[in-house]
């Protein structure tokens, strides 16, 4: 009997704790992680009967911008409404979030379709212990509020992603995007970029016509490889819980990372659930109405984005890894823009500049290019050296090393240092006829058509003249010999 073929369908909920000076609807600094429990705080934030909220400009700002890039259907009348439910964390009884009308609509990123993006209020953060001060059994939790009104942009795509890959390089791709245009650090190990996974499984034919399985809610999640995980781990469960006949249950799940398992936490709720209402104390935006936020000013705002630089790069002629480098680590782009921007700087930077600085100091260190002893400028004159036939390779890493550890400017360390190329004949006669000398077998080996012989006589020459040596001439040279 033939397998079925099941597949995933995935929808994925973001949400990113956005970089602004002051929280969403207060002027308490947004300042979250604050080793100081509840210190920035106050009656708005907290709730306090009688307190009036008011929207922060810059948040809007930054959400409006989101949509630009993504080339979504930005709104022009947006209402902030009240998400009633009743945890710990949540100091008012409500969260303050966008509802039937949010500021974005469609656009898409990494060939994923988006729903909408919308705003509104974090949480504040619970911290749980087990433990009381006398080291017995105690189990309480404490909440720490200065996280709570923290502006918060949640970004829900269609569901149109299926597999675990897919939806990782959507992520990741959501997270590059956020920090290019500076609105958020997005950085999920502190909280501020948090994936919920919406996951249902049906037979290939089924998910052709559009029927889905029952959908599971995976919260929370605080990477995106446990994303993948946890996408995974429902695919095979859905999988075989629709081979046995069972019934799967509409709720939200929970992730363990220590047993790469989800585990059922409640029952899913719908959005009637909610009770929803346009929140009486915060004004309707009309969002033509701010001279800010026209379409060209914010267009205008964008730096260059993602996909726009690998497009740039690819045509300019750099290889795939360099494009991803420069992509990712904005300090590395800027130095190689500053150095010149061509295909040798980038051979230099990528292997070598940043192969010193894995080496001193470990991996995912490429930032500390910005803190080198030498800049760009000294750097592009190395590779102009290089153009010119000044130095040959061999005799520029040299000067690099020495650029890296003590700084300086390539010329004078080359010629302190001998490493300027020699193009003299005679003396490049005298080092072929010292390498032959020297190498019987590697001559042997030559003689009888092993060409590779040719190439480690040409690099004990390169060796023995300290790199000094132009290669074109000292390979001349030995072949002359060697004929």
């Amino acid at each position: 009997m033939m397998m079925k073929t099941y597949i995933p369908t995935i929808g994925l909920e973001i949400h990113a704790e956005l970089k602004t000076a002051t929280k969403m609807f207060c002027a308490c600094a947004n300042a979250p992680f604050t080793s100081e429990p509840n210190a920035n705080v106050c009656p708005i934030c907290m709730g306090h009967p009688g307190t009036l909220p008011v929207i922060n400009k810059k948040a809007v700002e930054s959400v409006l911008r989101v949509g630009t890039a993504i080339g979504a259907t930005l709104a022009d009348f947006t209402e902030f409404d009240r998400k009633n439910y009743f945890y710990p964390d949540i100091p008012k009884g409500y969260q303050l979030s966008q509802y039937k009308y949010p500021l974005v609509s469609g656009g898409e990123v990494s060939g994923v379709q988006i729903t909408r993006v919308h705003l509104e209020e974090d949480t504040a953060s619970s911290v749980h212990d087990s433990q009381d001060e006398r080291g017995g059994q105690s189990d309480y939790s404490l909440v720490d509020f200065n996280r709570a009104g923290v502006p918060l942009m949640e970004l829900v795509t269609e569901p149109v992603i299926h597999s675990a890959e897919q939806a990782g390089d959507f992520g990741r791709e959501l997270q590059l995007l956020l920090r290019t245009l500076g609105v958020s650090e997005a950085n999920m190990e502190k909280g501020e970029m948090r994936v919920e996974v919406n996951i249902s499984v049906a037979s290939e034919e089924d998910t052709a016509a559009k029927k889905f399985g029952t959908k599971v809610e995976v919260k929370n999640l605080n990477s995106f490889k446990a994303a993948e995980k946890a996408i995974e781990y429902e695919t095979k469960r859905h999988i075989q819980a629709i081979e046995n006949g069972e019934t799967i249950v509409q709720e939200t799940r929970g992730w363990d990372d220590g047993k790469g398992s989800t585990y059922s936490q409640r029952k899913k709720e719908d959005s009637h659930d909610y009770r929803y209402f346009p929140d009486p104390d915060l004004p309707k935006l009309k969002i033509s109405e701010i001279p800010e936020f026209s379409a060209d000013n914010l267009r205008k705002s964008l730096p260059e984005l993602p996909n726009e630089k690998r497009e740039r790069y690819a045509k300019l002629g750099l290889k795939p890894v360099e494009i991803h480098i420069y992509v990712h680590n904005p300090e590395v782009a800027d130095f190689f823009e500053a150095a010149g921007a061509s295909v040798l700087a980038s051979n230099y930077i990528a292997s070598d500049l940043l192969g010193l600085i894995k080496k001193k100091h470990g991996e995912g260190k490429e930032a500390l290019i910005a803190e080198l002893p030498f800049g760009p400028k000294e750097f592009a004159s190395l590779i102009q050296m290089i153009e010119g036939k000044k130095v040959s390779s061999r005799g520029a890493k040299d000067i690099l090393a020495v650029m890296f550890d003590e700084g300086g400017e390539p010329m004078k360390i080359a010629e302190t240092r001998d490493l300027l190329q020699k193009s003299d004949e005679g003396a490049i006669k005298k080092i072929a006829d010292e390498v032959v000398a020297e190498n019987p077998v590697a001559v042997e080996e030559y003689k009888k058509g092993k060409q590779a012989s040719l190439m480690f006589l040409v690099g004990q020459g390169m060796k023995k003249s300290k790199g000094s040596a132009n290669p074109e001439m000292l390979k001349a040279a030995l072949l002359a010999i060697l004929a």
